[in-house]
């Protein structure tokens, strides 16, 4: 289940993020969670089934959202908790076009195929 972002969850968040390489340094992270706790554009979601397992970061780009962060908790990945993600970010927008970034769009695609 894709539940909206909130300050309780920073941690977790920022643990997940690390796992993505452009989100590494300690820095960095406290930006990016900053920027999605600041700007109205950028939103942030956990992906929970009995506990938190992902997350998935868009912003919104005119008549387009981006999916800009994705990462799922290494004990959990090869089983389809990032195409669930994906999927349930373009049901939530379903009246705008989802895409990847340049560090998303290659596992955006991916999930795209059956």
């Amino acid at each position: 289940m894709l539940i909206k972002f909130k300050k309780s969850f920073e941690k977790i968040a920022m643990g997940l993020l690390s796992f993505m390489p452009e989100e590494k340094q300690v820095k960095k992270l406290q930006e990016t969670i900053n920027e999605y706790e600041s700007n109205e554009d950028w939103q942030l979601y956990l992906w929970k089934e009995e506990e938190v397992l992902g997350t998935i970061g868009v912003c919104f780009e005119d008549d387009k959202v981006v999916v800009q962060h994705i990462s799922v908790n290494p004990s959990y990945r090869n089983q389809g908790i990032g195409k669930k993600m994906v999927q349930a970010v373009k049901e939530l927008y379903d009246e705008r076009h989802v895409c990847g970034n340049e560090f998303t769009n290659e596992f955006f695609e991916a999930c795209q195929e059956e």
